[in-house]
Parts: C-alpha cells; sequence; structure tokens
C-alpha cells in the first residue's frame, strides 16, 4: 500500500475461481452489512465508511436482523464512533445493545468482534 492508500493485490494464477474478493455475494441483510463493514476497516482502513455503513444497515436490517447480528452491528458502531471520536449516539447504541438477550457463545463472539473489548463491555448484556 501506497501513502495515498492504493493498494496492489497479486492473485495466484492457479488460484481456486471459487474465491469471493469484496465480501460474499451469499450474505444478505445486516450480516452481509457487517462484512461489509469488515472489509471498509481492515482492508480500506476507512472507519468513516464502514460507521456510515453499519449506521444505515442498521436501520434499514435491524429490525429483522437475529439478535447476535444486531449485537455485532452495535458493538462495532460503539468502537468505529469512539476511533472517530463521535461518541454522541454511543449510549444509545449501549443501551440497545444492553436490551439483548445473547447466549455465552454469542457474547465472545461479538467481544471478539471488536479490537478492545473494554470499550463495549459496560454495555454487554449479562448472559441468560
Amino acid at each position: 500500500m501506497d501513502p495515498s492508500g492504493n493498494s496492489i493485490i497479486f492473485i495466484q494464477r492457479d488460484e481456486p475461481t471459487d474465491l469471493e474478493y469484496g465480501g460474499s455475494k451469499q450474505l444478505q441483510g445486516l450480516a452481509r452489512v457487517l462484512d461489509n463493514a469488515r472489509i471498509l476497516r481492515e482492508f480500506k482502513h476507512d472507519d468513516r465508511a464502514a460507521y456510515r455503513a453499519l449506521n444505515s444497515g442498521l436501520r434499514r436490517h435491524g429490525d429483522s436482523a437475529p439478535a447476535v447480528e444486531r449485537a455485532l452491528a452495535l458493538a462495532v458502531l460503539i468502537e468505529v464512533s469512539t476511533a472517530l471520536e463521535e461518541l454522541e449516539r454511543v449510549p444509545e447504541w449501549g443501551a440497545g445493545l444492553r436490551q439483548l438477550t445473547l447466549t455465552n457463545e454469542e457474547r465472545r463472539q461479538v467481544e471478539s468482534a471488536v479490537a478492545d473489548p473494554t470499550l463495549i463491555e459496560p454495555w454487554m448484556p449479562t448472559a441468560p
């Protein structure tokens, strides 16, 4: 990657043809939004675009998404907002996160989705 953010990806010629670049086309709804936000953050280093994608995707697909996907979106929104120093909606997202019912495995999944789990710790719901 150069200083302007341009990157070059080398692909092996005999690479399997079933690989998908830029996110899975099989994902739908909030799962697809989460995958897109992951790509924006990890590969494009664009927290602002990830924030917009998650915020919009949560409004559009949040009501129909499973609780663990909503929790993942809220947790990543809290983390991205903190990185961008835009904290005004963090209490709202934290309250939404706290209201969700998650299993212990789902809690671990949400905690592992963020780089700093201490950011979401005060908002994590207790296990049933």
